[in-house]
């Protein structure tokens, strides 16, 4: 007895010392397909549920259950969560964040609307987007356009603290979501055209005081690394790895903002994100590889340090970003079982690597149309391996300031911005959105004035030669570096993708269709037309016995910035305005929910 007592003290005492696993209320979550609390329905950001009571074969029969407005008319990106009976629906800037009733047709339990700047929008690089809200001990999380982060009381909606990210005066402002990881919300950062030196940050759940900031360019103490301990395929980055890539201060204007996805493996205890392009768009003013920019980061929540990093895209000339999304699956490769991290980069090629150290495994085009760089060189003996083989004809440093490149493929928006792609275990594929867009890129010489624009490039975009779709959907194998299957889109897939257990996967388009299509063969099982166009991400959750899908519409984000701030000049909205001006006769504005359900 006395064994046992003492066992029992024991256990307790390693109870209450050692910290939390994850977030306790996220991870049990997680296990409760009935609810979405985390914009990726998993800490894995694999945008995959379990629920299959919607189908394949039933799927056609899918019908709008309800609708509710949400009063704004910006572009709608994220998607709402949901949390027991209740659903927290969020908008673009002003950030008003609805609670809804799920047992009284969405009736408005509360409504946060906070007072912001009106000044902040100018600063906000395409469209006035919010990634949206995450939810973990009775709270519900939101970072604001004018980066002041909040917690609310999940069922009060009033105030439990705020804290203030950044200054929208430099250029600093929030377009992404938040992740609870452990006793920490993690948070970025957005202001890559307006010279920021971009970071991620800890706030303590509770409180919201900061605990750590880690910058993606700059010296060792401010990026959080340890030269000796920090590794990039596979080998120790050494001293001053960022600063010795840069020209004098410029690491101080340098970009590398952190406006996409964050990842987490509990068991690993690491969270892993991308940043942005380095600023500004002009390569000949910042010669070198401008580390870390572009880059996957594999970090320590508890501490911010990173274990390991890895370039994508050195010395940015195109503006890809490295910012989205970092699938964690587990997956045999060459007959091993690996811990996979996947990521589609804007630069247009699909990589694979190992999560537990950052060792490269798959890099590969995921759009045929792309051409900028040849391949990613796999050799390990070689001086270049990891980095991709550019073509100097599509190069905008090679050809020079004031002088217009032409028929660059992806375009500055990439293969796939920000728009997340799913991931099925039963199949053991991903489900792409992208873009087959091109692009013209002509850099000019521009100087840094804090809080204006620092961009120093004019860019056109247009389909690639010989094709009329703009989008493609598509199925990707991550061993092995393929494209299963593709459906062709008039315009950019710039809806978040959403797999199920009923061998189901929903994407949204511009136009405005909400769409199912089979997880094996990519066949179109169902559409609606919703009241606008859809960059919001699709989810479902199951309410009393139901499954239920839901997604928001209203067209805008950088594809539908033309019709989203009323732009006619083709050079404006970095060039989106122009490649998608035939989107004004598809749809028009709007931000509303749309809730699907099977007819009872």
């Amino acid at each position: 007895m006395k064994r046992l007592y003492a066992s029992l003290l024991s256990a307790t005492a390693l109870m209450l010392c050692a910290p939390a696993f994850a977030n306790d209320s996220v991870l049990k979550a997680e296990q409760n397909p009935a609810e979405w609390v985390i914009q990726a329905g998993n800490y894995a950001n694999t945008r995959y549920s379990t629920l299959n009571q919607i189908n394949e074969n039933n799927v056609s029969k899918l019908a709008p259950a309800w609708t509710f407005s949400t009063g704004v008319l910006r572009g709608h990106e994220g998607a709402p969560i949901v949390v027991g009976d209740i659903m927290y629906v969020h908008t673009p800037f002003p950030n008003i964040v609805y609670a809804l009733d799920l047992n009284n047709d969405g009736r408005i339990i509360w409504k946060y609307e906070p007072k912001q700047d009106p000044n902040v929008i100018p600063v906000m690089c395409c469209d006035t987007v919010n990634r949206g809200l995450a939810y973990a001990d009775g709270m519900v999380f939101l970072h604001q356009a004018d980066t002041t982060v909040v917690a609310l009381d999940g069922k009060t909606g009033k105030v439990v603290w705020k804290a203030v990210n950044g200054d929208p005066k430099k250029g600093e402002t929030n377009t992404a979501t938040v992740l609870p990881v452990k006793d920490k919300l993690i948070v970025g950062i957005s202001g890559g055209e307006f010279g920021v030196q971009c970071h991620v940050t800890a706030y303590d759940l509770k409180t919201g005081k900061r605990e750590w900031r880690a910058y993606s360019v700059g010296p060792d103490d401010q990026l959080l690394v340890d030269p000796e301990k920090t590794t990039a395929l596979g080998k120790p980055i050494g001293k001053d790895s960022s600063l010795k890539t840069w020209k004098g201060d410029q690491w101080k204007t340098g970009g590398g903002c952190t406006w996409g996805w964050y990842s987490y493996d509990p068991k690993l205890n690491l969270i892993y994100y991308g940043s942005g392009n380095p600023s500004t768009w002009n390569p000949k003013q910042r010669p070198g590889d401008n580390k870390w920019s572009m880059t996957i980061f594999a970090r320590d929540p508890d501490t911010g340090m990173a274990k390991w990093v890895y370039q994508m895209t050195p010395h940015d000339q195109w503006d890809y970003d490295g910012i989205n999304e970092m699938p964690l699956v587990d997956q045999k490769i060459d007959g091993k079982m690996r811990k996979l991290l996947v990521h589609f980069d804007r630069n247009g090629f699909g990589y694979t690597l190992d999560r537990t150290n950052g060792e490269l495994l798959v890099a590969q085009k995921y759009d045929p149309a792309v051409n900028w760089a040849t391949k990613v060189d796999m050799d390990k003996s070689s001086p270049t391996y990891g980095r991709p083989l550019v073509v100097s004809k599509y190069s905008t440093e090679d050809n020079g300031e004031d002088v217009n490149t032409k028929g660059i493929c992806p375009a500055a928006l990439g293969t796939k911005d920000q728009q997340p792609s799913a991931f099925s275990p039963k199949t053991g594929l991903f489900y792409v959105p992208t873009n087959h867009v091109c692009m013209d890129y002509e850099p000019f010489r521009v100087s840094y004035t804090p809080g204006q624009p620092y961009v120093g490039a004019t860019l056109s975009m247009y389909p690639p030669e010989g094709s009329s779709n703009m989008g493609n959907f598509i199925a990707w194998d991550a061993t092995k570096g393929k494209i299963v299957w593709s459906d062709p889109e008039r315009f950019s897939v710039w809806s978040g993708a959403l797999a199920t257990a009923g061998n189901v996967v929903f994407y949204g388009t511009l136009e405005g269709y909400l769409k199912a299509v089979d997880a094996k063969t990519g066949k179109l099982l169902w559409k609606f037309k919703t009241p606008s166009g859809i960059i919001g991400n699709v989810m479902t959750y199951e309410h009393k016995g139901k499954q239920y899908v839901a997604v928001l519409s209203g067209v805008g984000g950088w594809a539908g910035i033309g019709l989203a701030a009323g732009l006619t000049d083709p050079h404006a909205g970095l060039g989106a305005v122009g490649g998608y001006a035939a989107l004004n006769n598809y749809t028009a504005l709007g931000g509303t929910l749309t809730v699907f359900a099977l007819p009872d």
